[in-house]
């Protein structure tokens, strides 16, 4: 079994749609990023590459690569997760933490959850995604954040 830890902020913006775990949702701020800066997608890839000893996503998906320009973050978890696989592991269960003063994400928890556990190939109980606010402490609005830690289990051959 591996263990990895990952952490991820973006600065909300107007003009920019707001993505977590992969879903739309209404607000008039969108995070401010080189990719769609789906902060809780981009802290479970770095969880899932930590647990591989792979570095970050930053080392895999570099903000100076133009192809990464405004590309799903979800599509690049798909990449992560290959490389999950060849290294012959598979997803014991993630949790991940959205840290946001707005909007409310708790109509979206469920369909995020869905989103990542058809990434992963797995079920929903697998699968945690919390939302908290730092009652108006750290971000206080200005950005969302998001920490993920996965466990890891080798492929049994």
């Amino acid at each position: 079994m591996r263990i990895g830890h990952g952490y991820d902020v973006h600065r909300l913006v107007p003009d920019r749609r707001l993505v977590l775990c992969g879903e739309n949702v209404p607000y008039e701020r969108g995070l401010l990023g080189h990719s769609d800066a789906d902060v809780a997608v981009h802290a479970l890839m770095d969880a899932v590459l930590g647990a591989l000893a792979l570095g970050d996503i930053g080392h895999l998906f570099p903000d100076s690569d133009l192809k990464y320009k405004d590309a799903d973050s979800m599509l690049l978890l798909g990449e992560v997760i290959g490389i999950m696989r060849e290294k012959g592991f598979t997803l014991g269960n993630a949790d991940i933490t959205i840290i946001a003063e707005k909007p409310k994400l708790a109509p979206y928890i469920e369909k995020m959850r869905g989103n990542l556990a058809a990434a992963f190939g797995c079920g929903v109980g697998r699968i945690s995604v919390k939302a908290t606010t730092e009652e108006g402490l750290g971000l206080g609005g200005a950005g969302i954040g998001a920490n993920a830690v996965v466990l890891l289990e080798s492929i049994a051959e």
